[in-house]
């Protein structure tokens, strides 16, 4: 006799995330009390950032097995889990978890354990599966660019410097060996217009010039590449000057 039930995410024991069902056990004259868990799928669970990926666990149980509660939690004995997890309900014994980014990330043990119909516990069984948090790219910081002097006279050099910085987990480092353009935004205009470029040294920093020709606003532009996202710096304004024109 096929079995329906219900799977509700009731309680966290230990750490774990408890996931229970209930089915109508058909009357029998031998006890058939047999449960297995038959497959994790996917597995591993990998996780992309920002989403969520759900997994599937499939438990099989004999005829007189009146409830089966199925737990997940990190294998690891030094992680304890806080966060209560929305369980799927699907037909059999199977239940749905989504798992994403903040989840921990390694081998995680499921564990099934069957009751009677007295509430009796009849079988347990258990399963490894593993969690892969794919990782994204690194945020990006363009810091104290700088266009200098703020006041120059026509036709002379203006100066570009900035430091490009990546997140990690301890904190913000510098890049090394990327790209850095520089735009210029002319008074009066609304069009940017690239003026400079230069490669990032060990520290991040980056230098770079170009000729005044009228007042604007500059702004370095770093474009990101497959590993860190992109990023602008905040605006600096050069006033321009000169015998013939002054603004």
């Amino acid at each position: 006799m096929k079995k329906t039930t219900v799977g509700i995410l009731s309680a966290m024991v230990g750490g774990a995330m408890l996931v229970s069902g209930a089915g109508a056990a058909s009357a029998a004259t031998k006890a058939d009390t047999r449960l297995y868990i038959r497959d994790i799928s996917p597995n591993p669970v990998v996780v992309q950032p920002g989403s969520e990926t759900t997994a599937y666990f499939n438990v099989g149980a004999g005829r007189d097995v009146e409830r089966v509660e199925l737990s997940v939690a990190p294998a690891s004995q030094n992680f304890r889990t806080f966060r209560a997890k929305d369980a799927k309900d699907l037909e059999g014994w199977r239940w749905a978890i989504g798992f994403n980014e903040n989840d921990y990330e390694g081998k995680w043990k499921a564990t099934a354990v069957a009751f009677d119909e007295d509430g009796k516990e009849v079988a347990t069984d258990s399963a490894f599966f593993s969690v892969d948090i794919e990782e994204g790219k690194a945020a990006t910081v363009i810091s104290r660019f700088d266009a200098g002097p703020s006041k120059v006279r026509k036709g002379k050099s203006i100066y570009f410097s900035g430091t490009l910085l990546e997140k990690e987990r301890r904190g913000w480092d510098g890049v090394r060996g990327e790209r850095v353009h520089v735009y210029y935004q002319a008074n009066g205009s609304s069009a940017w217009k690239w003026v400079a470029s230069d490669y990032t040294d060990r520290r991040g920093k980056f230098y770079a010039k170009t000729k005044a020709y009228k007042s604007g606003t500059f702004r370095a532009v770093y474009n990101g590449d497959s590993e860190l996202e992109g990023t602008k710096s905040r605006t600096d304004y050069v006033r321009v000057y000169g015998p013939w024109w002054r603004r």
